[in-house]
């Protein structure tokens, strides 16, 4: 896995070099605080927990995720250096990984400096710690989900709007597949069967269970499946444009 340590290391580099991550953290830490504590009522609930500021995680990922992956291969295809990056000593396995992980560390250093939210609560009150805990963990798996299927729809185009704009419409159908309002609409012409294997897709499905503090494996399983799943679509896709 030498490989993959490289690609990493470059990746987290060049995204610290340019105004990206700022940007991506100092946004993420703004939008959290805004949505916590005027949109989720948190002063008003007067509940020492964070469920006012997981509850709008799934959104703030939606547009926030998809503009750090969409430039994981659509930059390299862009300015041709996906090429030279394929004829490194560095199998593509390596590459695909190393970046997933360089784009997953920053999301979670954004996730880790609301860290003062936390304390907050325990400042104002005495929370179930092990339920934020679930909620970060879940949190963070859900980005990952987010960031893999980015990583999927940059290496399928080299315009990173166009990635943007496709992964936050895939993002959004796999959020949304587990709202009662959609499972409502199926339920009308699908067997229940389907209708639960809808609802079994959706990243809110999974994440609920964390932001409640249920640590289940199954729901460890889904996160896992899901970015595996989109990270093998990933090498596929750039195998497939390299063999054009």
């Amino acid at each position: 896995m030498k490989g993959m340590k490289i690609i990493f290391k470059r990746e987290l580099t060049s995204y610290f070099v340019t105004p990206l991550a700022y940007v991506f953290i100092v946004i993420f830490l703004m939008l959290t605080g805004v949505f916590t504590f005027y949109m989720g009522h948190f002063f008003e609930s007067r509940q020492a927990d964070l469920t006012p500021f997981f509850i709008f995680h799934p959104w703030l990922y939606l547009f926030l995720i998809p503009a750090i992956s969409m430039r994981l291969w659509a930059e390299e295809r862009k300015f041709g250096t996906l090429e030279l990056l394929l004829t490194l000593p560095i199998s593509l396995k390596e590459a695909v990984l190393g970046k997933f992980l360089a784009a997953w560390v920053i999301s979670g250093i954004a996730l880790l400096l609301t860290f003062p939210m936390w304390l907050s609560v325990n400042y104002l009150g005495n929370p179930d710690n092990g339920v934020i805990l679930a909620g970060y963990i879940g949190s963070w798996l859900m980005a990952g989900g987010f960031l893999a299927i980015g990583s999927c729809m940059s290496a399928m185009t080299q315009n990173q709007v166009v990635a943007f704009i496709i992964t936050v419409v895939v993002c959004f159908l796999f959020v949304v597949a587990g709202y009662p309002l959609v499972l409502d609409a199926v339920r009308a012409w699908l067997p229940q069967m389907l209708v639960d294997a809808i609802a079994a897709l959706s990243f809110m499905t999974h994440f609920d269970d964390f932001s409640r503090g249920i640590l289940d494996v199954r729901d460890l399983l889904y996160f896992i499946i899901m970015i595996l799943s989109w990270l093998i679509a990933t090498a596929i896709a750039i195998d497939m444009k390299k063999a054009n």
